[in-house]
């Protein structure tokens, strides 16, 4: 049995250790079949789960969620009790803490990966008959729908050249355009390079009368300082009225504020944070993208030893409590067992640019959910 640990939520104000962009989206933007419903760091000690946690690891047992599971703000700036909360984005009042560009614009608060090493770009590898075979990724996606809160899982990801390694928040009817709006927050761990990871926003207005608005998209390349697919790291997204933020083994990599706004290419200004308003399930995906100057150029020959594993330990979903600005835990999944549990999790199985979803390839087993990278030779598969 894998041994399960629970690591604190701390602010990014203790010392610095070692921890551990494009148009493109981890969601089903054109779906062939649609989906049904579509500064410091705390390191995670643990390299291989069944390892125990080593003396200098930071690890608080009062954290444990079936023991103490209310969780406090991220923010290290004070909440004032004195306020309510709002109804409404246009009410919620803009952190006078939040950092300003030299236009006193809103920007968003990154965390200084600097002094982290950057490690070499995968390489392509050459092969002469890709297109002998069909390329299969995976797509677990979450029953739930959440307005805020808080969203945790501890993995391993995969990079290889072309892939795509995530964890996204996505308003199921995002790819449906007309009058659908697009709300998504993403982390994607990219084939380009296995020490680096993205984190984005992706808003688009409804179209109108006028003209068919395009996608605002918000992507940071943020360095892990090691090899995303060798480790085990603990990833967050942290979603509220006021702010949404991204994690790292519980240290804070980003912050986005309500009242920063981007623009749409020949179009409207859009603060995205107040943007954010539709119900979103939580998913994680594995695939190859054809865009090679985001992810690097995939040939298929990268799967020539076997299947490429993102394996996820666990996922804890809290619950946003606008009254405390803090977070209450509402489930957690440990992948115990032989199988998805269904009041939660369904298969992704469609078109995904280079590679096709399906749920043979979602497997539950060794006390993980595994979301297999593979291919199969055509006449096999026929």
């Amino acid at each position: 049995m894998k041994t399960k640990i629970l690591l604190p939520i701390v602010t990014a104000a203790l010392s610095m250790s070692m921890f551990a962009c494009s148009d493109d989206s981890s969601s089903p933007a054109s779906p062939v079949v649609n989906p049904t419903s579509s500064s410091a760091a705390v390191v995670d000690p643990i390299v291989d789960p069944t390892a125990g946690v080593s003396s200098s690891s930071v690890v608080d047992p009062t954290v444990d969620p079936t023991q103490n599971p209310v969780v406090g703000p991220t923010s290290s700036a004070a909440a004032d009790p004195d306020v309510a909360p709002a109804s409404s984005a246009s009410n919620i009042a803009i952190d006078p803490n939040a950092p300003v560009d030299a236009n006193g614009k809103i920007t968003s608060k990154i965390f200084d990966d600097s002094a982290l090493p950057k490690l070499p770009n995968n390489d392509t590898v050459h092969v002469d008959n890709k297109s002998d075979y069909n390329y299969y990724g995976a797509e677990l996606t979450g029953r739930d729908q959440f307005t805020y809160g808080r969203f945790e899982a501890r993995m391993k990801m995969v990079s290889i050249s072309g892939s795509v390694s995530s964890m996204f928040l996505y308003y199921d009817n995002s790819y449906m355009e007309e009058d659908e709006p697009w709300n998504e927050i993403d982390i994607e761990v990219l084939g380009k390079n296995p020490g680096s990871w993205q984190s984005n926003i992706i808003t688009r207005y409804p179209d109108d009368e006028t003209k068919k608005h395009k996608n605002i998209t918000s992507e940071y390349i943020h360095q892990f300082g090691d090899n995303a697919t060798e480790n085990f790291h603990l990833f967050g997204m942290i979603w509220t009225p006021e702010y949404i933020a991204w994690e790292i083994d519980s240290v804070e990599i980003r912050r986005d504020y309500i009242g920063q706004t981007r623009t749409e290419k020949n179009g409207p200004e859009q603060d995205q944070v107040a943007f954010m308003t539709m119900e979103q399930s939580l998913r994680f995906n594995l695939w190859s993208a054809a865009s090679t100057g985001w992810v690097g150029k995939f040939t298929g020959g990268e799967l020539a030893d076997g299947p490429k594993e993102q394996l996820i330990d666990y996922v804890r979903v809290y619950d946003y409590d606008p009254a405390t600005k803090g977070f209450v835990l509402n489930w957690q999944d440990d992948f115990d067992g032989d199988a998805l549990d269904k009041t939660h999790w369904k298969t992704g199985n469609w078109k995904m640019e280079n590679t096709t979803l399906r749920p043979a390839n979602v497997v539950v087993a060794d006390g993980y959910c595994k979301l297999l990278l593979s291919r199969e030779l055509k006449e096999a598969a026929n």
